[in-house]
């Protein structure tokens, strides 16, 4: 009796299938306006992200699950009627970032959508072709790209890739509620020409502290910076958290500056981490809000599950 052959299944040749997934990004180092006019942030890549999955169906309607995710499912039909391809499909989102808090979560959700329908459709998911599909969305983070970048997230383009830093922890507050990005992103941007200087100069200092690798140094201007946001989104937990670094021995305050979390910087490759970490979180635990622990990305690459 001769044997039936088994013939498997290809994903993404029979059923069209794609995957993919983005790293969130704890606030900005550093986020401001430089003397030419460009506004412009600089990412701090977080372990968590958001993932997505995208299956291609030539006779059904496109739907997106959850179904609050209307920017992704407006992102996949795009996608869709750029490549000629009827029909729709069924997209699903799983992220581990919470909502206007200032973590990239819709950057994520998006740029994991991108990477997912241009698996099953063949599109061009290069970081710069990502920031084509996402610049008639909305004001992005810079999380399609490898690393720690500075980046135009107005424009949505890419200003320089500054590298990677080593491992870190930050302990992060969060004073609730939730902030609109894109509301925030339609505020006037106004700095004098004296700020617009201080933010170049900060971004040189922070250009060269990701170079060489020092945290230290990338402590010191993302506690500036977060300083100079107190003027458009002021948290009320600053203070208390400058002298909580400089009591516990942390590297400086990162800021989400479109949200509503400040962090306390800690070096994992200090020999003290492991004491100093829960005295610092003792100490966050006691500022009004909820107290949580990330850690940075260090991968060279932007896919990061959630």
């Amino acid at each position: 009796m001769r044997r039936a052959a088994l013939v498997a299944r290809r994903p993404g040749v029979d059923l069209r299938e794609g995957a993919g997934c983005a790293c969130g990004t704890f606030g900005e180092l550093l986020q401001g306006v430089l003397p030419g006019g460009a506004d412009f942030l600089v990412t701090f890549p977080i372990s968590l992200g958001s993932r997505a999955w995208f299956r291609y169906i030539p006779d059904g309607p496109l739907k997106v699950f959850p179904s609050h995710k209307t920017k992704s499912l407006r992102l996949a039909r795009a996608m869709c009627e750029a490549q000629g391809a009827v029909g729709g499909g069924s997209l699903v989102l799983d992220s581990g970032l919470a909502v206007g808090k200032g973590l990239a979560s819709s950057s994520a959700d998006l740029v994991a959508t991108a990477r997912a329908v241009g698996g099953a459709l063949g599109c061009d998911t290069s970081p710069a072709a990502v920031e084509g599909w996402l610049r008639p969305i909305e004001p992005t983070d810079g999380v399609m790209h490898p690393g720690i970048v500075a980046f135009e997230h107005r424009a949505v383009r890419l200003r320089a890739s500054l590298g990677t830093l080593p491992p870190a922890t930050v302990v992060a507050v969060d004073e609730g509620g939730r902030l609109d990005t894109v509301a925030f992103n339609r505020r006037p941007a106004h700095r004098t020409p004296a700020q617009r200087h201080e933010y170049g100069r900060l971004l040189s200092d922070l250009t060269a502290a990701v170079g060489d690798g020092d945290l230290a140094r990338v402590g010191a201007v993302a506690t500036r910076s977060a300083v100079l946001n107190q003027r458009l989104a002021p948290k009320r937990n600053l203070d208390a958290m400058i002298r909580i670094s400089a009591g516990t021995g942390a590297l400086g305050v990162v800021c989400t500056h479109s949200g509503t979390m400040l962090g306390l910087l800690l070096d994992e490759g200090d020999p003290d981490h492991r004491h100093r970490l829960p005295a610092v979180v003792a100490a966050c635990s006691r500022l009004p809000g909820a107290t949580t622990v990330f850690r940075s990305s260090t991968s060279p690459g932007s896919a990061h599950a959630a």
